[in-house]
């Protein structure tokens, strides 16, 4: 979602804000801008912002001659107020009572990241103080808050304001009068510091992928920090004001600005790129061993997975969206294969309902970026319950998933720009099932020969997924005949049930056709209302030991003059006719077979979406990482 990049420095320093909100804006937004202390001899502060694309930002900072050696940048993504040009970020403060037409004259300027809870209390005090308010931000009641408390100090202005904030934010910080300072804070949202190599120049950003290529040293600020950030130094004092030490690391970021190759979309490339992001994720894996989850930095030695996986008694899974998904197919794995009671909960209701905490649970949260706002805190809620033992299946070893997890399998997607998620979601299963063999060898569930016939399957899904793959002209021709559509229903059974659902999301992201997924069972409960001729129905049907009550469902459709599209194995013994278009599947895959069945529900909402003329990588309202609640 939103993003955030900042520095001090010696140099101009326009170029590398630009270039940080350039390798961010894959994450989805609908405004930007930066924020200068100006070099002579304009001085002050000045600030540019657009409603279009960065790369149209870019142009107007160069148009306008924008140069200065400390800055801030912003991509917004709308949660307070709509896209327009008032509430873009940075915002800026000009003291009670000043007016605000000169827009070099501002005390202060801000970026943020979140929401606040109590915006419009603080508004309401501001505004009797005599500020002026431009937008329908929370944001801008931060700015404010910030310069009536304001000192001479920009630091101790800055931690005075926060003790009065409630929600989530990430901040930067300028002020005319301390030219060469930045300040920085977070809570709930990400925020690290960048230590410049040279010494002389220090960042700020929200994710460390924004300073790919301007500097390697990373300091992930905790909970409640507050970092002031000056020419070749820095200082972080914690949430009660205290001085505080945090680790530098080395990290390699991927840069966001991937090349298309052949591909029109990077959605596209994303889909092609599975059998190899599966292969990388499954690489190494010569035995399921519990020791493939990695402890986190912060985990106790010789406190490791398999004791855990031993001990813990059921599994509570925490995701959102398309991670929820994979999930609730793990659900189906954990049961059948390990034997262990497993409850799949949406991330963002858990932490509001009062639940029944078990101290012998494992916890697994799912989360591509590994900063998903709602899971990160449905995780400390679960903590804070007494649910010690927990797990991330996770993208980005340098998350805040990761790092607060007790344990962690990484999975190799690799930098997915594309906002639906594909190759990400792919890995995830595999994780999971990793985690599911896992768990059945430590509960004494699984024989060495059962392990080995896995293993083997999953070393044989790249190819697998390759044959999948080669369906895409068959499913071009199934998207020619959705793009005329405005509804579409989605059917599976058992553990391809949240696979259809996942089809379902995918066609609502990209195409914005309404689509709804059920379990087919559940036709004749209520949805079979809304079967007619102009609703195509997907079918997900694999020849497992639910095929024969899936061909029943399917009938049900046929009888009311449903259309329908299947999804079916070489031997299920489905045949195309009118009213039913039938693509063919390889052989059944078994248990890993929703991972294969995915794939052309992926390739169908890619291909309508294309047809339908919507922006495929960055459709209306979406974000690739949700910061925020």
């Amino acid at each position: 979602m939103c993003g955030i990049v900042g520095a001090v420095s010696t140099r101009n320093i326009v170029p590398i804000l630009v270039q940080g909100l350039q390798r961010l804006e894959y994450r989805g937004y609908d405004s930007c801008g930066v924020a200068v202390h100006a070099m002579a001899p304009a001085g002050g502060l000045r600030r540019v912002r657009g409603i279009a694309r960065v790369a149209d930002l870019a142009a107007q900072c160069e148009q306008e001659h924008l140069q200065g050696s400390t800055g801030i940048a912003h991509t917004r993504w709308a949660t307070h107020g709509a896209p327009a040009l008032a509430n873009a970020h940075p915002h800026a403060s000009w003291g009670p009572g000043a007016p605000q037409a000169d827009e070099r004259a501002p005390r202060l300027s801000l970026v943020h990241n979140g929401i606040i809870e109590n915006h419009e209390a603080l508004h309401a005090e501001l505004a009797a103080r005599g500020y002026a308010f431009d937008s329908q931000t929370d944001t801008e009641v931060i700015v404010h808050l910030i310069d009536s408390l304001y000192e001479g100090d920009l630091l101790a202005a800055v931690q005075a304001a926060v003790r009065r904030l409630r929600g989530s934010y990430s901040i930067a910080v300028l002020h005319r009068d301390e030219p060469q300072r930045l300040v920085g804070a977070r809570q709930g949202s990400p925020l690290v510091l960048g230590v410049g190599a040279d010494g002389k120049e220090n960042f700020l950003a929200s994710d460390a992928m924004a300073l790919a290529g301007v500097t390697d040293q990373i300091v992930y600020l905790e909970e409640g920090d507050v970092v002031d950030v000056q020419l070749g130094k820095y200082w972080i004092c914690d949430g009660a004001g205290r001085a505080a030490q945090r680790p530098v690391r080395t990290v390699q970021a991927m840069s966001g600005a991937a090349e298309l190759g052949p591909y029109r979309h990077y959605m596209q490339k994303e889909i092609f790129e599975q059998p190899r992001a599966v292969g990388d994720t499954l690489e190494g894996v010569a035995a399921v061993m519990p020791e493939l989850f990695e402890a986190a930095a912060q985990h106790a030695p010789g406190d490791g997975a398999y004791p855990t996986f031993a001990r813990v008694r059921q599994v509570l899974i925490l995701a959102c969206g398309t991670s929820y998904y994979a999930g609730s197919v793990a659900k189906y794995w954990l049961e059948a294969i390990a034997g262990i009671p497993c409850q799949v909960e949406i991330a963002s209701e858990y932490r509001y309902r009062s639940s029944v905490p078990d101290a012998d649970t494992l916890v697994v949260t799912i989360s591509q970026s590994g900063e998903t706002a709602d899971t990160l805190a449905a995780l400390r809620h679960a903590q804070g319950l007494g649910m010690r033992h927990t797990l991330t299946v996770c993208n980005v070893a340098t998350s805040a998933m990761v790092r607060e997890c007790k344990l962690a399998f990484l999975t190799r997607a690799g930098v997915e720009i594309g906002v639906a998620s594909t190759k990400a979601f792919t890995t995830q299963l595999v994780g999971l099932f990793l985690l599911t063999l896992s768990l059945a060898r430590a509960r004494g569930r699984l024989t060495d020969e059962q392990e080995s016939e896995h293993l083997k399957a999953l070393r044989h899904l790249p190819v697998a997924l390759q044959a999948v793959l080669a369906l895409e002209p068959q499913i071009i021709g199934w998207a020619e005949q959705f793009a005329a559509k405005e509804h579409a229903l989605f059917l599976g059974r058992g553990l391809h049930y949240p696979i259809a659902q996942e089809g379902a999301l995918k066609l609502k992201e990209i195409t914005y056709i309404h689509a709804e997924a059920y379990a087919a069972g559940e036709l004749k409960h209520g949805p079979l209302a809304l079967v007619t001729s102009a609703m195509p129905v997907v079918v997900v049907a694999p020849n497992d030991a639910l095929l024969e009550k899936l061909k029943s469902n399917m009938q049900e459709v046929r009888a009311r003059g449903g259309v329908l599209y299947a999804l079916a194995d070489a031997d299920s013994r489905i045949e195309s006719s009118e009213g039913l278009h039938v693509i063919r599947m390889p052989g059944h895959y078994g248990l890993l077979s929703p991972i294969l069945h995915v794939v052309p529900l992926q390739l169908l909402a890619y291909h309508t979406a294309v047809a339908r003329g919507t922006d495929v990588d960055k459709p209306r309202n979406l974000a690739k990482s949700v910061t925020v609640e």
